[in-house]
């Protein structure tokens, strides 16, 4: 039954906001009407949302097979939905239950402290319980102790991430209505500092001008396939033609193939922007609710592709510079004697472009380069350092990919030793 609660519902992004969404227009006591349609309708938002992610994510996963193959580099490659599914399997009850009364920990600060905040990235929620009991275990916690500790690290955090981004967030959004629940926080976080102090607002990257015959190019969606088929073009000759239509193609032209793949990449990209504004438009109402009756002031922290619309093309530059920082540190991660970390797409996409928003929201087209690539010498490194904390998890081939995961494990480590 508790397997169910958290992993088949909870544990569901779509229904949790789902959920949420209701208890917000259940408390205002909309009509039957109004209380469907905008329940269904976050839901089906964060559905569209998951829908473009996953189409992303499977191209990235084609362009990381061809890197791999075209350089030849092996090592660890972070994917956070990987590592904790393996962790699920040894340490599923417990976190199970640290999800649970996380959640509750994360409701009971939003109303008893000046942090009101309430976060709905399911999946993240999940993903952080995993982590956390995985470290604890391998520290030798158990029982109750694990899981109020558990909980209450996991409800602080779901507060204290949103919260030290809001200055930041409401650069971004204009408004003080929404934040950005992610665990990659600390990551968009320095992004933000660093482009208040090395940036210049006044050269946004959402004023970069276009020559009028390259005035598709202000398409973002456009732009973002060209970026794409240019980066796939480079890496397919190097990869081989009759690799990627032996093993990825399935037979169609490789150059084909890969151009597919860029513009497959745009599109869900393009999917995401629409669930965003759909779960955005739904939300924000519903949530006065819950604001109101429940959690006074509470705001709906949101997952990171809620920022992106703000600033398209901080999001390319964004992932392009935090990729880039993902290639260097393939060099210098050995000098300091650690793992190579193989540059995960999705994570450089993800919080790369992320980065991009908040530095260029603080610091325009330089705080975006610079913040981004920060980040991605975070999740480069991060995991790197994490790896021993992670006890027989470490040697699966993948870890935690996003900066909080990186952080808060290596915390936990480090205090764990400190008692033992």
């Amino acid at each position: 039954m508790i397997d169910f609660l958290i992993n088949d519902f909870l544990g569901t992004p779509a229904i949790l906001i789902g959920l949420f969404a209701l208890a917000g227009l259940l408390l205002q006591k909309k009509n039957a009407a109004d209380t469907v349609s905008g329940t269904l309708k976050t839901a089906m938002g964060f559905v569209i949302l998951s829908a473009g992610a996953a189409i992303v994510s499977d191209s990235l996963a084609v362009f990381s097979s061809m890197f791999e193959k075209a350089f030849h580099i092996k090592g660890i490659v972070p994917n956070t939905d990987a590592i904790s599914a393996i962790a699920q399997k040894t340490f599923g009850t417990e976190t199970a239950l640290i999800m649970i009364f996380g959640m509750i920990v994360n409701i009971l600060l939003a109303r008893l402290t000046p942090f009101k905040y309430i976060f709905l990235t399911g999946h993240h929620i999940l993903y952080m319980a995993s982590l956390i009991s995985a470290v604890l275990i391998t520290g030798g916690v158990s029982g109750v102790p694990l899981i109020a500790a558990g909980a209450i690290i996991l409800g602080g955090l779901m507060v204290l991430s949103p919260a030290i981004l809001q200055p930041y967030t409401k650069k971004i959004t204009g408004s003080d209505d929404l934040a950005l629940g992610h665990f990659g926080s600390v990551g968009y976080f320095i992004a933000g500092f660093l482009g208040k102090r090395v940036g210049n607002t006044a050269h946004s990257t959402e004023d970069i001008k276009v020559p009028r015959s390259l005035g598709f190019l202000r398409d973002t969606s456009v732009s973002i396939s060209l970026t794409m088929a240019l980066l796939f073009f480079i890496v397919a000759p190097f990869a081989g033609k009759g690799y990627i239509e032996s093993s990825l193609s399935g037979g169609s032209h490789y150059l084909v193939y890969s151009f597919m793949q860029a513009i497959t990449f745009a599109a869900g990209v393009y999917i995401i922007l629409a669930g965003v504004r759909m779960v955005i438009a739904e939300i924000v109402p519903a949530f006065k609710g819950i604001a109101e009756k429940l959690v006074k002031g509470a705001k709906p922290a949101l997952d990171c592709p809620t920022v992106f619309p703000f600033a398209p093309n901080a999001v390319i530059i964004g992932f392009l510079s935090s990729f880039l920082a993902g290639v260097v540190s393939i060099f210098l991660l050995p000098v300091f004697s650690l793992s190579v970390i193989v540059p995960g797409l999705v994570p450089h996409f993800f919080t790369g472009a992320a980065a991009g928003v908040y530095g260029n929201a603080t610091g325009g087209v330089r705080g975006a380069v610079i913040g981004a690539f920060t980040n991605g010498l975070l999740i480069s490194f991060l995991p790197a350092l994490l790896l021993p904390v992670l006890g027989s998890l470490g040697f699966e081939g993948t870890t935690y990919g996003d900066s909080d995961f990186g952080i808060i494990g290596i915390i936990l480590g480090w205090i764990i030793q400190l008692f033992n």
